[in-house]
């Protein structure tokens, strides 16, 4: 049987390059990998595929409407997979107009490329041509101490990324009922894993905690998330474009709900057993409150009851292997750690607005 072709946008990011290991790994697909190579795209993290007969990479943005025709009408993909978006919140307070015009105009000029190749497809081709977008559970908004998103939850996003993402999950939305585009949503909660750029807390706290830095927590620590292994969303992307009814979106969730402060605890005490001669050791004397972000929503919580019911996707790892398997990964990979911070980010405090 031929492998398929698949375009994947943001490819090079943290949950896009994940994604692309693992289809090239397991033979999937062949993968045209299309990035912009921003502050969060490396090609450090694409260093086991750049070789690989199976994967392409370009370099370049969901913006340029001509080079996304162009890719469409030479490599002709099955499939079109929509990772590519600025994604932090820190950032999008301090410049929100990079996220408008990536995540908004972006995904609009994808969905409009997309429109035009499918619609001149065979009927087969045609029929079996899927565009997955990758979007968030911040859509939503804020929850209190009870209930969870479900996919009926109506948008109520709080900050500027999360504004935008709810703009390109409508966009979307839209080409499927005024075009007939066959397109399929995903809302994930909070990824953790491998690769993931340093600003976001997981890695940074266990970078900073390495150095003996202070680790930075929000407010009081009492914000919630629900973590998500990024192994277990890429399953869940997979399972999706399989099998996931077209104008149909997919709540993606761990069912692991953890305060900030339990994360970064939990980080510390892995390094204490990790690390027996550290001189900073606890690690946990290390946490510093600070004052908290603007708009921070104080939970979020998602039910994955529809992907289970009707896909049959479930998360493999819990909160407790997953966090362990990360801390591990950062260990033994300080090589990529540093060259991915050797740009312009610092590891300083994002978000703070004025």
């Amino acid at each position: 049987m031929t492998r398929p072709t698949w375009l994947v946008t943001g490819g090079a990011g943290f949950i896009g390059g994940n994604f692309v290991l693992r289809q090239i790994a397991r033979r999937q697909a062949r993968i045209i990998n299309l990035d912009a190579l921003t502050y969060a795209g490396n090609l450090d993290t694409l260093a086991p595929v750049m070789e690989d007969a199976d994967h392409v990479f370009v370099h370049g943005s969901i913006t340029d409407r001509r080079l996304l025709r162009d890719l469409l009408a030479t490599h002709k993909p099955q499939a079109i997979i929509n990772f590519a978006a600025e994604s932090h919140v820190d950032r999008s307070i301090d410049s929100p107009g990079e996220f408008i015009h990536t995540n908004v105009t972006g995904t609009f000029e994808l969905l409009e490329a997309a429109r035009r190749y499918w619609r001149e497809l065979p009927g087969e081709e045609r029929e079996a041509f899927r565009f997955l977008h990758i979007s968030t559970d911040e859509v939503y908004g804020s929850l209190g101490e009870t209930g969870k998103f479900t996919e009926q939850t109506p948008y109520r996003p709080n900050s500027p990324y999360s504004a935008s993402k709810a703009g390109s999950d409508h966009l979307v939305r839209a080409y499927h009922h005024t075009y007939g585009l066959p397109t399929l949503t995903t809302n994930c909660s909070n990824n953790y894993g491998p690769y993931q750029f340093p600003e976001k807390l997981i890695p940074l706290m266990v970078l900073n905690a390495l150095e003996g830095r202070p680790l930075p927590v929000y407010g009081q620590g009492l914000n919630i998330r629900d973590w998500l292994y990024v192994e277990d969303h890429c399953r869940a992307i997979e399972r999706v474009l399989e099998a996931g009814c077209p104008g149909e979106v997919y709540n993606v969730g761990g069912n692991n709900e953890k305060t900030n402060v339990e994360v970064v605890r939990t980080i510390c005490h892995i390094l204490d057993e990790l690390l027996p001669d550290s001189p900073h050791r606890p690690h946990e004397r290390l946490i510093t409150y600070v004052q908290d972000r603007p708009g921070h929503d104080l939970r979020y919580a998602i039910d994955a009851g529809k992907i289970q019911r009707e896909l049959g996707w479930r998360p493999k790892e819990t909160f407790d292997t997953g966090i362990e398997k990360t801390v591990r990964w950062y260990l033994d990979n300080r090589a990529w750690c540093q060259r991915v911070t050797d740009g312009s980010y610092r590891r300083e405090r994002l978000g703070v607005a004025g």
